[in-house]
């Protein structure tokens, strides 16, 4: 199994994690990953990267099969309007592509934010940083090298 940044990251601050790896034909939907891999859509995560109003990036975790509320990601972070990051600024902001974007590891830290419905889970999959690498921890373990706060994010 390949190691990837992530991997190497919460090895290093003895951050217990199981990996995931298959090997991607395209970038599937988050969906098509849990299925890939077996899992139940609502522990698999994704990680979008968004845009504020006042030009800021915030970072948001939601489970692969809700979809962003882009009023209430707004509201929790303080700004007037949010919107996606667009594909093509995504690599050279998080150093992540498309499928393979990661709450851990980015170029610079940005305010990020995990949906609640993770609070009640004992364990989150979420990417490794590379299209087809996943790695699944608690949420307690993921405070302890990401700075994040719960928030009702989802429609």
């Amino acid at each position: 199994m390949e190691k990837t940044n992530v991997m190497r990251l919460l090895s290093q601050k003895r951050i217990p994690f199981e990996p995931f790896q298959y090997a991607p034909e395209g970038v599937p939907s988050g969906v098509e990953a849990a299925e890939i891999l077996g899992l139940d859509p609502d522990e698999v995560f994704k990680t979008l990267v968004t845009v504020g109003h006042s030009g800021a990036h915030f970072v948001f975790v939601i489970p692969v099969a809700r979809e962003l509320d882009l009023k209430k990601a707004a509201a929790a972070v303080g700004e007037k309007s949010i919107e996606m990051l667009k594909m093509k600024d995504l690599l050279p902001l998080t150093g992540y592509v498309h499928g393979g974007c990661s709450p851990l590891g980015m170029k610079k830290p940005f305010p990020t934010f995990l949906d609640l419905s993770a609070r009640a889970l004992p364990r989150i999959v979420f990417s490794a940083g590379k299209v087809g690498s996943h790695v699944r921890l608690a949420p307690e373990d993921l405070k302890r090298v990401l700075d994040y706060r719960f928030a009702d994010l989802c429609r």
